[in-house]
């Protein structure tokens, strides 16, 4: 990832269909997730986090059609100028957060039933980054995104 990269903004879901919900700062615990979303689980030993590039949110309305409202991505950090898919097997910093990247995070059909047909194809390949926390703390909006 070449220079730094912002939190645009944060989403979180209770559960796993509900809508999710736009927050200001969020506290990320190393090994289970982020408080409050619903795949936090302090047992888990999986991904942690899910980011994605507000710019392939935009592309894909450009491209597509596709108009996805904050949060509908159902990812939970929208970064801008943010290269996402080279931080796989990378460590990198949320504002105070260390996180490492795992793999891509490709829709699903989940998330297209969920907003419209189409939008699994649109997303392929730029669907985000799953990650898992290595450090905890505080990730807010307008904090910086970088390499490590």
């Amino acid at each position: 990832m070449d220079g730094t990269g912002t939190v645009e903004a944060i989403h979180l879901a209770s559960e796993s269909a509900e809508k999710t919900e736009a927050v200001e700062s969020v506290e990320a615990v190393a090994g289970a997730g982020l408080r409050g979303d619903r795949h936090f689980d302090p047992d888990s030993s999986g991904d942690d986090i899910t980011l994605i590039e507000v710019e392939a949110v935009e592309a894909v309305e450009q491209e597509s059609g596709i108009s996805l409202e904050p949060g509908e991505h159902r990812r939970n950090v929208t970064t801008r100028d943010t290269a996402l898919n080279h931080l796989v097997d990378e460590r990198f910093r949320i504002g105070e957060v260390v996180c490492e990247g795992v793999e891509l995070c490709e829709p699903c059909s989940h998330l297209e039933s969920l907003t419209e047909k189409g939008t699994l194809s649109a997303l392929v390949h730029r669907g985000g980054l799953r990650a898992v926390i290595v450090k905890s703390g505080e990730i807010g909006v307008g904090d910086s995104v970088e390499s490590l």
